[in-house]
């Protein structure tokens, strides 16, 4: 398992959702101030202000506000009772602990890998896991476990079932499927319970399957691109945390094509998990707001 080289100040989030009112601003920051708390960094949005839902974010560096306990009771009963909130307290240390699910492609886990290593995504990595043995050498050469998890034919139960005992047994926060190309079934992701992020080619929507970029060349396309999600039980319809999109023309190849859709994959698939891992997104109505 690697370490990020450096790590930033520990400090705390809270993440508010509610339905809008006045006050809410007020009531949450007054709550702190009175505890000692100095807030260094505050986001909020509301879907419409009248009726609507607000979200808010905000963070402190250090421990300041006492027991951390203590200060979710008196935050439930004093402040989020009053307006219905849904909301949680979330440090940033301990690290969120990540396993990284990928197939045979190895541009997105290798990037995610590299990234971690610099001290850009703050996380602990405990597990690589794949349907095929090709990425082992590269999971080991960061010092990150493998597990060879095959999907026999007509036995996808069973590889999910040790797929579960892999995840679960490490105590994973969060699930990325960096190019992992098997469909995770509604009962897996019940009974997993943690977020799963995906990335897939969002921009070719007319191009499912099996090489989607010799199919989008053949159809003249002008820009394509990538998305990272949240996986839900129907497939590639879960909530959108980062999209982008690169222009392209005639004179593209699948290679070239593929080139590119590679390489904004990797950084739509980071920014991400980074932002997941930053508390930064919240899901409201079966759509993100990315603070």
């Amino acid at each position: 398992m690697i370490s990020p080289i450096s790590q930033p100040p520990a400090s705390t989030r809270l993440l508010i959702a509610c339905p809008d009112r006045p006050g809410i601003v007020a009531a949450v920051s007054s709550f702190l101030a009175r505890r000692g708390v100095n807030i260094t960094s505050s986001a909020q949005y509301s879907t419409d202000p009248q009726g609507g839902r607000f979200l808010m974010r905000l963070e402190w560096v250090g421990d300041r506000g006492g027991d951390a306990e203590e200060l979710a009771a008196a935050f439930a009963a004093e402040v989020a009772a009053p307006f219905a909130m849904e909301w949680r307290i979330s440090p940033s240390h301990p690290l969120k602990r990540v396993a990284v699910l990928v197939s045979r492609e190895d541009h997105c886990l290798l990037d995610l890998l590299w990234r971690h290593r610099r001290g850009d995504l703050p996380a602990e990595i405990v597990l690589v896991a794949s349907n095929h043995s090709d990425c082992a050498v590269d999971a080991e050469r960061f010092g990150v476990p493998f597990r060879h998890v095959p999907v026999a034919k007509g036995g996808k139960p069973e590889a999910e079932e040790a797929l579960l005992g892999e995840l679960t047994g490490r105590q994973v926060d969060l699930v990325v499927l960096a190019r992992y190309m098997q469909i995770l079934s509604g009962g897996f992701l019940e009974r997993l319970a943690r977020p799963v992020i995906n990335i897939h080619h969002s921009f070719l929507p007319a191009f499912v399957g099996a090489d989607p970029y010799r199919r989008a060349l053949q159809r003249g396309v002008k820009i394509i691109g990538a998305t990272g999600h949240y996986v839900t039980e129907e497939l590639d319809a879960g909530p959108i945390i980062e999209q982008d999109v690169e222009r392209v023309d005639h004179r593209h190849s699948v290679a070239e094509l593929t080139e590119v859709g590679r390489d904004i994959e990797r950084r739509v698939l980071a920014r991400a998990v980074r932002w997941h891992l930053d508390d930064r997104v919240l899901v409201s109505e079966g759509r993100t707001v990315v603070f």
